[in-house]
């Protein structure tokens, strides 16, 4: 997949303003998102608030309905009570921001599509999973939902990209040898900074305060705002405090209970639960599910998922971790860089119609992240801060892919240590070592 990353490609759409075309940083989703229109009646773009859904939507978009409009919002919600088909009149596609401010254009679109019968009629962007009320139709069949994340370091210009995760599923990985741009420095810095689009407007400084902000707003607002449920402040704080400190690990509700203990007041996994809930619903969070292959003997599994934020920035603002912090404080950046790299991975395997995983037994044997696209095809990665545990990493992945049974999984298309170092090669033993500012879709 390739893609100019450094200049804004034609849209042909008359009503986005060309000042907003000169400005637009072209995002992995969008060649993603124009395949789906040409299938489907509408697509839905769900994601954090502030990944960029709403510019990218725009960039497709015809006609908008902006329900977060001080001066319309209310107009707009009656209209959406009595006659919400109306609101969908415009030029096609038609961008209906943050929808579920208006829950009745769910079926109102559906409604549409199956009358137009037309594919690429509507985009619907939400930050928020509403629940479906009841006698509301699940949509399947008419609106495909497409997850957006913040911008990974190819997207944000940081990572060059000359390894590509899609030509390394198609065995053209070699020959192999490419200088990275990125120092640890750099990479402490783009994970305080995350991939929020509005960060690479700003000074290094003022970038590294995005993600505070962002956390201020779901605290104090948007996580009661979800489904009418008032939740403490302080209590949302101790759970991301908590999350924070567990990023890339399996914790379990009960460890984040006693994380949150410490003030004496009881607090219920039930209820940790809840706001776990919540948060997921946000897309605050995005928990790493593990990963079930075909192995030869009856190894159990172990399942529980790791857990992530949606952008490693998020846990250095619950943290108060600034890019000195983790430079000084290796431990705590090797599981943030982690975090950082499953975020990397997850987008360039978005396009590659793949999901991301991470795989544990009950021997202890543990790969941080395994790629698996719909066709079958597999690659398994280890991720090291260091460049000196690539040896090790190296030789677990191998450990690893022999489990496996490769006559029902297929061989692995690559094995790969993600890491920061000066170069991207292949090992005599065929693993890859990829800085992570050498990797992309």
């Amino acid at each position: 997949m390739e893609q100019n990353f450094r200049h804004c490609p034609k849209f042909g759409s008359d009503k986005v303003g060309s000042e907003v075309m000169k400005k637009y940083i072209p995002r992995i989703i969008d060649s993603v998102l124009e395949t789906r229109l040409r299938r489907s009646g509408a697509v839905l773009i769900k994601g954090p608030k502030w990944c960029g859904k709403t510019t990218t939507a725009s960039m497709r978009s015809k006609s908008i309905l902006n329900l977060q409009n001080p001066k319309m919002r209310e107009k707009y919600l009656e209209t959406a009570a009595t006659d919400p088909l109306s609101l969908l009149d415009g030029d096609k596609p038609r961008l209906l921001d943050e929808w579920q401010i208006a829950p009745n254009l769910w079926d109102a679109v559906r409604q549409a599509v199956d009358s137009i019968g037309k594919p690429g009629q509507f985009i619907l962007t939400g930050s928020s999973v509403p629940p479906l009320e009841k006698g509301m139709h699940s949509g399947a069949g008419r609106i495909s939902e497409l997850l957006m994340r913040t911008m990974s370091l190819y997207e944000s210009g940081d990572s060059n990209g000359r390894v590509s995760l899609g030509k390394l599923f198609e065995g053209r990985g070699e020959p192999i040898t490419s200088p990275s741009g990125l120092g640890l420095e750099d990479v402490a810095f783009c994970t305080v900074r995350g991939g929020w689009p509005f960060a690479l407007t700003l000074s290094a400084d003022d970038a590294t305060k995005i993600a505070g902000d962002y956390l201020e707003t779901i605290v104090n607002r948007n996580i009661s705002e979800i489904d009418g449920v008032t939740r403490s402040p302080a209590r949302v704080w101790k759970v991301i405090r908590s999350l924070a400190r567990n990023t890339s690990t399996p914790a379990t509700l009960e460890t984040i209970r006693k994380d949150m203990s410490g003030d004496g007041i009881p607090v219920s996994t039930k209820t940790i639960s809840e706001y776990l809930g919540a948060l997921e619903r946000l897309y605050v969070t995005e928990n790493l599910e593990a990963w079930s292959p075909a192995l030869r003997s009856r190894t159990v599994m172990r399942a529980t998922p790791k857990r992530h934020f949606t952008d490693p920035s998020i846990a250095c603002a619950a943290l108060s971790a600034s890019p000195e912090d983790l430079l000084q404080d290796r431990n705590t950046f090797g599981f943030l860089f982690e975090s950082l790299c499953v975020r990397d991975l997850r987008v360039y395997a978005d396009a590659l119609e793949g999901n991301v995983f991470h795989y544990r037994d009950k021997n202890n044997l543990e790969v941080d992240a395994v790629v698996h696209l719909r066709n079958g095809k597999w690659g398994a990665v280890e991720i090291k801060l260091s460049p000196r545990g690539v040896d090790d990493a190296a030789e677990n992945l191998k450990r690893f892919s022999e489990k496996i049974n490769h006559e029902r999984m297929r061989e692995p298309s690559f094995l790969m240590v993600l890491t920061v170092d000066d170069l991207a090669y292949r090992r005599q033993d065929g693993v890859y070592v990829v800085p992570i500012g050498c990797l992309g879709p």
